[in-house]
């Protein structure tokens, strides 16, 4: 139920087109929150008609020009409830461990060539976060309005690469350990 309350959030920060939507998927809220084009714009046409949103005027109706969105009182009122609604945390599902585990019955062969590779990936969201933190929070915005809370979940991003980085790095001198 998470991406109508995703695309909200976003047409709050900004009114957008379905197309400006994706693209800020991909570039920010994708990072912890995925979907893709279809995806957004099936929901946006749900939104709409659960009067959540509603189309902004065009100055000079053209046809197939792109509709821009804004959110109406009733989709505030909705993520602000569920903003406040209990949700239990989701167990985690990761492929790389349910392979370690069963390396631990079959061998590694191959596993080292895998850790390094998420190894690698983690290293270059990681530094891509640390990237984005220079860019788009400077020390002065870190702790004003709605910049403080952005930082925050940047903050678990770059939190959670670290671990991966650190965990990754550990299992990978654990193997060297076992060889």
């Amino acid at each position: 139920m998470s991406l109508p309350h995703a695309i909200l959030t976003a047409l709050l920060e900004k009114p957008s087109s379905g197309l400006e939507l994706t693209r800020r998927f991909d570039k920010s809220i994708g990072y912890f929150w995925s979907a893709t084009h279809q995806q957004i714009y099936r929901e946006l046409g749900r939104l709409e008609q659960a009067g959540h949103i509603r189309a902004l005027p065009a100055p000079v109706p053209v046809r197939g020009q792109r509709k821009e969105y804004e959110v109406l009182p009733a989709g505030r009122a909705e993520l602000g409830d569920w903003v406040a609604r209990p949700e239990d945390p989701k167990p985690m599902r990761s492929s790389l461990l349910l392979r370690m585990r069963a390396a631990a019955m079959v061998g590694t062969s191959g596993l080292r060539a895998e850790l390094e590779r998420h190894l690698a990936l983690h290293r270059e969201q990681l530094e891509e976060y640390l990237a984005i933190e220079v860019r788009d929070f400077p020390a002065e915005r870190r702790s004003a309005g709605p910049d403080r809370l952005r930082h925050l979940v940047l903050r678990g991003g770059i939190d959670l690469e670290r671990f991966w980085v650190e965990w990754l790095t550990s299992a990978l001198a654990e193997l060297d350990r076992e060889e």
